[in-house]
């Protein structure tokens, strides 16, 4: 995955589990990348150490920044896209339901219980 976050460091904001995949929900994110993070959704099958997806909350390219604060852009071997762009991805919550949302979409885990642990 060419396009992962190079995340430095960051902390658990929400965590949750998804079928046979763990997701959390990082903030204060510290990057080696040219994007400034709001909040990172990294989704970990079972029995792996590395995400298989991710659902960032960016700052917005200046082309798009009129639309909105935040890019929220998706990230896997088979797709990195921004597919929105709003200020709405500021917030922990509104965020956190969306990349749940995307990241069952794009994995096929639509039809899994999404389980709250923190």
């Amino acid at each position: 995955m060419e396009q992962r976050p190079a995340i430095k460091t960051a902390l658990p904001r929400h965590r949750y589990q998804v079928g046979d995949h763990s997701a959390t929900v990082l903030g204060d994110v510290d990057s080696d990348d040219p994007h400034a993070y709001r909040w990172i959704l990294a989704l970990v099958p079972m029995g792996s150490q590395e995400p298989s997806l991710y659902v960032c909350a960016q700052q917005a390219a200046p082309e798009r920044v009129s639309a909105g604060a935040y890019d929220l852009r998706v990230v896997s071997d088979a797709i990195t896209d921004v597919v929105d762009t709003a200020d709405r991805w500021g917030d922990l919550d509104t965020f956190s339901e969306q990349a749940l949302d995307l990241a069952c979409q794009v994995l096929g885990l639509r039809q899994e219980m999404v389980v709250k642990l923190m």
